[in-house]
């Protein structure tokens, strides 16, 4: 009976009762239930006690307790099968001394109606003891349970020592104690695996606003700027207000088109070409351009970079500044942007842009230092 009733406790950590992805299995039930093939011993002694002279009321409240039981114990296990489906966790411990309670009063109805036969059931009561309860309450439990077998089967007149029961009792409890570590830790990664894609979601989203704020910041400048010079310039002269409007509707064409691009996830952007937006968006804000004529010096893999900063340097330059000169330098290590304006206040707090251009030189191992000049202010992006 040792070895047949230990078996009990191998739920299949793996198979029936979890997934590859830790979640609960589609036959765990299943698998509980083919080892309540164990109690056929119970249940066949009852049987022979309700259709014997010996006590067959006895018998069949032995019959019906077998049944109970087994109904109880897949119930219990569907139960917590289910909290775990859910990421529950752990049973409350009231829950779980209430589900063993219910068990032993029907293992107890068991032993007074068929005797030492009933008493197969307390490994099964121990195998829900660890799965609901604590460690240290399952192992009292466990330590009581088998001390209980050692001392009835030992004192009882008419009942025999049964240390393979005793046995069975302490290797199912260990068994299923490993099992629901397996669990427990299928369950953490579980969990941690889906905070992981929560990040990532959330990091997403913040790629996707910094870089929309990035491109769109700049472009909206540009747009509201020279269509304040065209509204201006409608009266006095047409023509030129004219040029404006034009470069307005071209500029609106080039931000959508950026916003596509970033909506799709690409950033294809060039230092070229935003030096050269940065020489027009100056331009119509009044403001003297002092611009490189050549990228050649900047190495590849900072030119996207460098691209940004310049993007991000001249937009905040035209925004905040009230300069009436803008310089851009360009070196193989740096890039950098100054202006004879006011610059921010003292107390003036970071930007998303400039927290996401931080965020980008910090990818490439590059620095980005802002510093107030006299007059004037300087961003540069350096790689040291």
């Amino acid at each position: 009976m040792t070895t047949s009733v230990n078996a009990v406790s191998s739920l299949d950590a793996t198979g029936g009762w979890t997934t590859r992805d830790g979640r609960a299995g589609r036959f765990g039930v299943v698998f509980a239930a083919v080892w309540l093939v164990f109690l056929v011993d119970s249940l066949r002694e009852a049987w022979r006690i309700a259709w014997s002279d010996q006590n067959r009321v006895a018998g069949f409240v032995g019959l019906l307790a077998i049944v109970a039981f087994a109904v109880t114990y897949l119930a219990i296990f569907g139960w917590v099968r289910a909290r775990r489906r859910r990421a529950e966790g752990r049973v409350p411990p009231a829950q779980g001394w209430l589900a063993i309670g219910a068990l032993g009063a029907l293992m107890l109805v068991m032993v007074l109606a068929i005797g030492q036969e009933g008493m197969a059931a307390v490994v099964y009561v121990v195998v829900v003891g660890v799965l609901v309860l604590p460690t240290w309450w399952a192992l009292s439990l466990t330590v009581a349970l088998a001390a209980l077998v050692e001392v009835t089967g030992r004192t009882l007149p008419g009942w025999t020592e049964q240390a393979g029961l005793t046995f069975a009792v302490c290797t199912a409890a260990f068994a299923m104690w490993g099992v629901s570590q397996l669990m427990m830790r299928n369950l953490d990664l579980l969990r941690a695996r889906e905070e992981n894609a929560r990040l990532a979601v959330a990091d997403e989203r913040n790629r996707f606003a910094r870089d929309l704020h990035d491109i769109l910041g700049h472009s909206l400048t540009v747009i509201t700027l020279k269509a304040e010079l065209a509204n201006r310039l409608i009266d006095v002269d047409p023509e030129r207000a004219r040029t404006e409007i034009a470069d307005l509707e071209r500029l609106s064409r080039d931000a959508l088109a950026d916003v596509r691009r970033t909506v799709e996830g690409y950033r294809d952007l060039t230092l070229p070409g935003e030096l050269a937006r940065a020489r027009e968006a100056l331009r119509a804000a009044d403001i003297e351009a002092d611009l490189p004529n050549s990228t050649d010096d900047v190495p590849s893999e900072l030119r996207e970079l460098f691209a940004w900063t310049v993007r991000e340097g001249v937009t905040n330059v035209i925004r905040h500044s009230r300069a009436t000169r803008c310089s851009i330098r360009l070196a193989p290590d740096r890039v950098e942007v100054t202006d004879d304006g006011t610059g921010p206040p003292p107390d003036a707090e970071r930007g998303h842009g400039l927290d996401g251009l931080h965020e980008r030189a910090a990818s490439l191992g590059a620095v980005l230092v802002t510093r107030t000049l006299d007059p004037g202010f300087a961003l540069r992006v350096s790689v040291p």
